[in-house]
């Protein structure tokens, strides 16, 4: 009698792929059947790595502290006593102590940060930023006497007016906006003029130059012939 080859050839190839179904993943029994079937594998959870956990933690927390010291920063350098401790600063802080900004009935004052300093992020770095320039003028002393601040005031005072233009008078609408005005507790030239910059599209400074500092007086050369009116 011939050995049954054929039937050990099966059981090996059998006994094969259940070691390999083994390997892959796991069995599933058909429905009414005795056969066995393979599963697709369960995905494995890749794990990351301590080191990358490490350094991405340091990134937070770096990036946590420098956002909080520039925040730090800018908080020191908005406080009034910080903007007059450059002696350039004492002429305009003088005429501002006279103003309704600095003392009012109501006791709310407005410092050099409010209306020079905006509140988001970006346009106050940006205005940070410029502001270098103010400390090295300290330095080389260009308005450091009420006559070379006198010489200066119209140039740094048309300065300061186009930047407001060009924002639409930003940090004066930060407590005085349009919108919120209740026109009729105002005096008949103010809800009258403040009627008419709404539908010219004019903007707080184009009338309010002046408030909080002398208004200097326009220099000859600067003088528009054409506007004047006889």
């Amino acid at each position: 009698m011939l050995p049954n080859h054929a039937g050990s050839d099966s059981r090996e190839r059998d006994a094969f792929s259940r070691q390999r179904i083994s390997d892959a993943g796991c069995w599933e029994r058909r429905p009414g059947s005795d056969d066995k079937k393979p599963m697709k594998p369960a995905k494995r959870i890749r794990k990351i790595p301590i080191k990358t956990l490490a350094v991405a933690a340091v990134i937070f927390f770096a990036g946590f502290a420098a956002y909080g010291g520039v925040n730090g920063f800018f908080a020191y350098t908005n406080q009034m006593d910080f903007c007059i401790s450059c002696h350039t600063m004492q002429v305009n802080y003088e005429e501002y102590k006279e103003t309704v900004h600095f003392k009012n009935a109501s006791g709310v004052q407005a410092t050099c940060a409010d209306c020079h300093v905006p509140k988001a992020f970006f346009p106050k770095l940006e205005a940070k930023i410029f502001a270098a320039k103010d400390v090295w003028h300290e330095i080389l002393g260009t308005i450091d006497t009420p006559e070379k601040y006198e010489a200066h005031r119209w140039n740094m005072a048309s300065r300061v007016w186009d930047k407001m233009r060009a924002t639409d008078s930003r940090e004066c609408r930060s407590c005085h906006d349009f919108g919120n005005m209740d026109l009729s507790g105002q005096s008949r030239m103010a809800r009258n003029k403040h009627s008419q910059a709404t539908m010219e599209g004019k903007t707080c400074i184009d009338c309010h130059k002046g408030i909080a500092h002398k208004e200097p007086d326009i220099p000859l050369d600067d003088i528009n012939l054409d506007d004047i009116q006889l």
